[in-house]
């Protein structure tokens, strides 16, 4: 929670907000609750993806699986749960394009920059290690079958899940990366914000993977994307530096419109 000495306007301060003030937690314990924040997010949607999106049929030929709208809410519950839990600690980011989008907002430092997002992709990569170390552990043909589909990797062409180009992921990440961004930014303002923001995050998530996943498989998180990508085969990481580039290029996009049209508004 913030601590800020004025009362009234600490409506919003439950996740995502602004830099933790010098009295309050450490930039070790910013880094770590990032690097868990990222890491509960991608073990819980790419996992999601990966073991439960698509699990087979019963006896009776009712589907086992979660599909689309499971791993949207997947990613969706598990930014709630970072936002509430971690949130008042870090700000609650989990997302280089969040992180950089909060900068251009002018919400938080460019010096701090760099630690969140070395935490945020060394939480994603631990995450997709667990699951690989899972499937090592347990199920070696599963995990063959995981890394030769593309391990949840985001992609475009022969690698969307719905045919789609280079084109349409573009401004797919473009424009849902920004209005992820923009939405952050609306319901975590010190005066004009929620405390349910982390609810709010996590819904527009879930709702931008309803949207996207038949796209690209959704990224608007470079961290996810990369985390899935290095065990996700040549391919997929050929395509990577499109989910790196433009939901970096959707975050600071939203950043400098809300400072433009709203900083200062109260």
């Amino acid at each position: 929670m913030s601590t800020d000495p004025h009362p009234e306007p600490k409506i919003a301060a439950t996740a995502l907000d602004h830099t933790p003030p010098a009295a309050g937690p450490t930039r070790t314990a910013t880094w770590l609750a990032e690097l868990l924040g990222t890491y509960v997010l991608v073990l819980g949607g790419v996992g999601a993806a990966l073991f439960a999106a698509d699990f087979g049929s019963s006896a009776n030929g009712t589907s086992l699986g979660i599909g689309f709208v499971g791993v949207s809410l997947a990613f969706g519950l598990t930014v709630v749960a970072g936002a509430y839990a971690w949130g008042p600690i870090s700000g609650g980011h989990f997302n280089p394009a969040v992180t950089l989008g909060l900068a251009a907002a002018g919400r938080i430092s460019w010096a701090t920059t760099p630690g969140y997002i070395a935490s945020q992709l060394v939480g994603g990569v631990l995450a997709t290690s667990t699951i690989v170390a899972i499937g090592a552990a347990g199920n070696a043909p599963w995990l063959s079958a995981a890394t030769e589909g593309g391990f949840a990797s985001n992609g475009y062409g022969e690698l969307s899940p719905g045919g789609f180009g280079i084109g349409a992921a573009i401004i797919a990440e473009i424009v849902l990366t920004a209005v992820f961004v923009l939405i952050i930014l609306g319901v975590t303002h010190r005066t004009r914000g929620t405390g349910f923001a982390g609810l709010v995050i996590g819904l527009t998530l879930t709702l931008i993977h309803l949207i996207s996943i038949p796209i690209d498989n959704t990224s608007v998180n470079p961290a996810r994307s990369i985390a899935a990508a290095i065990f996700g085969g040549s391919e997929p990481f050929g395509q990577l530096w499109v989910f790196i580039m433009f939901p970096i290029v959707g975050g600071l996009a939203a950043g400098l419109l809300h400072r433009l049209l709203f900083d200062g508004r109260d």
